[in-house]
């Protein structure tokens, strides 16, 4: 009895470990499928341009910045491809971004190429590389900014609920969402929000003060949304391609002949799939608002 039990244990004790160890295992698996060397990485060759990517709502600048980190790291990199499909977002992490992709177009060529939306944010970031295509389909401009905000009095009403508190300055409350703003206000937000768009506007025309058909913005700004063809008449953009056109144009201002792009790690391709999923959710929830939004 005992040797048959001897027996048996030979050949459940591999399924008793891997049900004791089964998390353990799975985990361990998914370290080392990220770290494993890719069997398609070029090994004999460095890479000469790398891609730079702008396709979510800017809210912030840091992760953008670690993407330019990782490119001018790499000595070996000649150009950089900047790809483009964002409705915008925060006036200072747009502003940040921008001045960053200004400082590299100054150190290598630095080709955007818009795959659906270059608007607001996005437009200011871009707006500083060497060149700018799009494909024929894309959205551009919206050169605009816009503070909103709910006035939800009438509901605290409704429900009983009135708020209170203490404040010292005028403008403390300024944009508050529990009482209409009043005429004081009002005026303090428009004066606010004109400066930030004549810095945008203006801008806008320092920038692409050669390519622009006409430097009186309300021809170009004014949260306008242009077609490709209609953005390339006014001179927002440079030519309308595709990807391997604007490919090709960095190639004969780096002189490349064979491209090998800088390669993400494979967790960062695994991240990028995971985000590029959710920002499809959340270009598709911001697209009202693309009209108006920085």
């Amino acid at each position: 009895m005992n040797d048959l039990r001897n027996i048996a244990r030979i050949f459940t004790a591999p399924l008793d470990f891997i049900n004791k160890y089964f998390k353990a295992l799975v985990f361990i698996f998914i370290v080392l499928l990220i770290i494993a060397p890719s069997n398609d990485e070029d090994t004999s060759h460095s890479p000469n341009l790398a891609k730079l990517y702008l396709t979510m709502p800017i809210y912030e600048s840091e992760s953008f910045a670690a993407q330019i980190e990782k490119i001018t790291k790499n000595k070996n990199i000649k150009g950089v491809l900047l790809i483009i499909d964002s409705p915008g977002g925060a006036v200072g992490a747009s502003i940040e971004i921008a001045d960053m992709i200004k400082a590299l177009a100054q150190k290598m060529p630095l080709i955007a190429y818009v795959q659906g939306s270059m608007a607001s944010g996005s437009y200011y970031a871009g707006m500083y590389a060497n060149e700018i295509y799009a494909n024929r389909g894309a959205l551009l401009g919206s050169i605009g900014v816009i503070f909103s905000g709910f006035n939800i009095e009438d509901l605290m009403g409704k429900i009983g609920i009135k708020e209170q508190g203490i404040k010292a300055g005028t403008y403390k409350e300024v944009g508050t969402m529990m009482r209409q703003w009043n005429a004081e206000e009002k005026q303090f937000l428009e004066n606010l929000i004109q400066e930030q768009y004549t810095l945008f506007y203006q801008d806008v025309i320092k920038a692409r003060s050669s390519q622009l058909t006409s430097t009186d913005y309300h021809e170009f700004a004014e949260g306008k949304i242009f077609s490709a063809q209609k953005a390339l008449q006014l001179g927002l953009i440079d030519k309308i391609g595709s990807m391997q056109e604007a490919v090709a144009a960095l190639q004969q201002r780096t002189g490349v002949k064979e491209v090998i792009w800088l390669k993400k790690d494979k967790f960062e391709a695994y991240m990028d799939k995971f985000l590029d999923s959710a920002s499809s959710k959340i270009l598709s929830l911001s697209a009202p608002k693309l009209k108006t939004s920085l």
